[in-house]
């Protein structure tokens, strides 16, 4: 099987928005770029994969590289043997900061194999096989599918439900050199909690949900807080409450750990550039290396750019 060259990008994502531990996502406009061409006969002593960009010098380049793994798990679910392929990543996503660098991997794998399959599988396949290979649905939720999904999973399958997100609203980003690795991050999280922290959680991921999909930004400081996993979590990242202090005080609308961290992520409604310096100071104050970078939500999941032929 051949085919001429083509493009596949796939999204960060944010997970959790602070109370939806493991079922909200959100798509941001961070991207990698995944470039895929057959592999010639003559550049068999080359690795497979090259990294350019977050992630080089550091993930595998041979069959054990995740973009690999993904493609080679859809083609196996098709019946089909995964013609040799070469694969190009130009990485944006930092690796271990809570910004669905792994979900991209799968999602851009699972784009990528599909489109030289012809789209055989749907969105609704793709994210079964990605929350498979993921082992928790929510950041590859929003990177197969993008914007804020809810997802479920129920009955031995996944629900979910796009859910609107104001078109002004802007994500300012601290991104720590910190790195936390996203097992170490759920090895903290303890087995029971309260009831009193349940309903904490659970009435503030419904105001989630309402203030999103009714453009009600007022329920946002509220809303996203959270007493299930960042209490927990705060001993990995000190800094993260002033961090998100610095962040609200400066006016931001809500923030929050992204996923399992280090990134601590503001949602915000204008005084950007305020939200983005008072984070980067306070980091400062504590000692924090990082960095700040200001985005967007967005409703693209992982697709292609450049649709292959045989």
């Amino acid at each position: 099987m051949t085919f001429t060259p083509f493009q596949v990008t796939a999204p960060a994502t944010t997970a959790n928005l602070g109370p939806g531990y493991d079922c909200l996502g959100l798509a941001l406009d961070i991207w990698n770029r995944l470039e895929v061409s057959s592999q010639s006969t003559d550049a068999k002593d080359k690795p497979l994969v090259e990294i350019i960009g977050e992630g080089a010098g550091e993930l595998e380049t041979d069959e054990e590289n995740l973009v690999y793994r993904s493609m080679e798990f859809l083609f196996s679910e098709a019946g089909q043997e995964m013609p040799p392929v070469r694969l190009k990543c130009y990485n944006e996503i930092p690796l271990a900061r809570g910004l669905g660098s792994s979900a991209a991997a799968i999602a851009g794998g699972l784009a990528a194999a599909n489109a030289i399959c012809d789209q055989t599988f749907s969105s609704n396949d793709l994210l079964e096989m990605a929350a498979t290979i993921e082992g928790h649905p929510d950041n590859v939720a929003a990177a197969v599918l993008g914007g804020l999904q809810l997802v479920v999973s129920a009955q031995d399958q996944l629900f979910t439900a796009a859910i609107n997100v104001p078109a002004d609203l802007t994500a300012v980003l601290f991104i720590p050199e910190l790195r936390i690795a996203t097992a170490d991050a759920r090895s903290v999280m303890p087995e029971k909690v309260t009831v009193a922290d349940a309903v904490h959680n659970m009435s503030r991921t419904a105001l989630l949900v309402a203030g999103m999909a009714t453009n009600r930004p007022e329920f946002l400081g509220i809303a996203t807080e959270d007493r299930l996993h960042q209490p927990y979590r705060q001993p990995l990242f000190p800094a993260m409450r002033l961090l998100f202090r610095a962040a609200l005080d400066a006016g931001a609308l809500g923030a929050f750990l992204s996923g399992s961290g280090s990134t601590v992520l503001a949602l915000a409604q204008g005084r950007e550039m305020t939200v983005a310096y008072e984070m980067a100071e306070a980091a400062k104050q504590a000692g924090v290396a990082g960095r700040v970078h200001i985005t967007r939500p967005t409703v693209q999941g992982a697709h292609l750019v450049e649709n292959p032929s045989a």
